[in-house]
């Protein structure tokens, strides 16, 4: 590591194969937990290039546990994370939307590293019990239209660098590999972002791609469509710029979206909003997110139709259905 260190120290950048093969070391456990921290903080201090970000990437779906849903095509609601702005659980909530709506999901996710409540905390809190059982995931998806992938059961090399993760408590560059290496290969990804500059390394990876994929960014930094600034979104057909009335009918300040300062009241509001109890501006955000998501299947003529899809998967007790369904399972 010392030498890669040295070269990277000397602002040069990797090649696609010698990402992969680094990150293919750190999964098997050949650095110590300080030349690891040292490696993060280089993306810390400059940004990733594709070819780092391309090799990383397929180092992790190498080294991953394979999913396959025998022909389902799933799609995956997530974001980077690393905003900072501490909002509930809004690409979750959206994923059983998308559920209760009669799409199936595979979500990839896990703990907080730079936020409160990351999707495993929530799941793990309301009884989700995490696994890698191929024949458990499929009886979900049968139940539910809804699985969890927690990633350190799917991503080995992640139970490395986890704990140094959480204890430095900001963005790393395994923030920008969660989107992109979900085992399940979905067919239709739903991918927030917390800057332009990732967005567009995103665009680049995931044209090559068969899959259908939207990339949403709040102009205000957020790394879902939070309808507190216009939203930039991006997909296989171009680029677009919406205003926040025109997608929620509404304007809404961060205060009303964000997630509480603990995993506890993250929950509450988590399962408060997915039981029908939240507020207009809660609903909002979460049927914006899930319209977008929904879009990417092509069974909607247009966002409107799969926006009034969404509010009545969630309004409708559908969404909350999907919920109890996999939690009876568990």
């Amino acid at each position: 590591m010392k030498k890669v260190l040295n070269y990277l120290f000397d602002h040069r950048t990797l090649s696609r194969e010698d990402a992969r093969q680094i990150l293919v070391s750190i999964g098997k456990g050949e650095y110590n937990e300080h030349e690891l921290s040292a490696f993060m903080t280089v993306y810390l201090m400059r940004s990733i290039t594709l070819d780092e970000l391309m090799g990383f990437r397929d180092a992790l779906l190498e080294l991953s546990v394979p999913v396959d849903f025998q022909g389902k095509q799933v799609m995956d609601v997530v974001g980077t994370g690393g905003d900072g702005k501490n909002t509930f659980n809004i690409s979750t909530l959206a994923c059983f939307i998308v559920a209760g709506a009669g799409f199936p999901v595979a979500k990839h996710g896990n703990y907080g590293a730079s936020s409160i409540s990351g999707a495993s905390n929530l799941m793990e809190r309301i009884g989700y019990k995490f696994k890698n059982d191929q024949d458990a995931l499929r009886r979900e998806l049968d139940a539910a239209n809804m699985c969890f992938l927690h990633a350190p059961f799917f991503h080995p090399a992640l139970k490395t660098v986890g704990p140094i993760r959480k204890n430095l408590k900001v963005r790393t560059f395994f923030n920008l590999l969660g989107p992109v290496v979900n085992p399940s290969k979905p067919a239709f990804q739903l991918i927030g972002v917390y800057n332009l500059e990732i967005a567009r390394l995103y665009n680049y990876l995931l044209q090559s791609e068969q899959g259908s994929f939207a990339i949403v960014h709040s102009l205000d930094g957020y790394d879902e469509i939070s309808l507190t600034a216009d939203a930039k979104v991006i997909t296989k057909e171009g680029e677009n710029v919406f205003q926040p009335l025109a997608l929620g009918k509404t304007n809404v300040r961060p205060d009303e979206i964000y997630g509480g300062d603990t995993v506890d009241a993250a929950v509450e509001k988590f399962l408060n909003i997915l039981q029908g109890k939240g507020t207009d501006a809660q609903n909002a955000v979460v049927c914006c997110n899930a319209a977008f998501g929904l879009l990417l299947t092509g069974k909607f003529a247009d966002y409107p139709s799969a926006f009034d899809a969404a509010k009545e998967s969630l309004l409708g007790g559908k969404a909350n259905q999907a919920l109890k369904n996999l939690i009876q399972l568990q």
